[in-house]
């Protein structure tokens, strides 16, 4: 009996050493499977606006601007109130972004206004809608 009790505290101290001590790239992968800003990899993106692709020099400064960006606030959305995210009321055309994380596709409406820019995330059947801070995309791609 007594060598029941020891060998479970042994298993119990090794498993508990083994979760609290996850190598980085497990623990980063772990956090990155509920991170709701993903970053982007210029190489699986596409960028529009107006139907103009954006490409170069450009492509770059934005896709660079984005992962930079500061996360502020998540949106809830709630099932039955998707279309007051994807049609916004509002005069600014969005940036449309595709892009590809591992295995998923998704895509992303970007809204810049003067102070904050909002991005509605859609992939699945699933819509996330957050606002980031981002002066370097607010200072150069908003024209008012």
């Amino acid at each position: 009996m007594t060598w029941i009790v020891i060998l479970g505290i042994i298993v119990v101290s090794a498993l508990k050493l083994l979760i609290t001590t996850m190598p980085t790239p497990v623990v980063k992968w772990f956090l990155g499977k509920f991170e709701l800003h993903s970053k982007l990899d210029a190489a699986h993106t596409k960028i529009e606006k107006n139907g103009e692709i954006l490409e170069g020099q450009e492509k770059q400064k934005f896709i660079s601007a984005f992962n930079q960006a500061t996360f502020l606030e998540k949106y809830y959305v709630h099932s039955g109130n998707e279309h007051y995210f994807l049609n916004p009321e509002t005069d600014e055309t969005p940036y449309i972004i595709h892009s590809k994380i591992g295995k998923h596709d998704f895509k992303l409406s970007v809204y810049i206004y003067k102070d904050y820019v909002d991005v509605i995330k859609q992939y699945k059947k699933k819509v996330q809608a957050y606002t980031v801070l981002s002066d370097s995309l607010s200072n150069t791609h908003h024209i008012n």
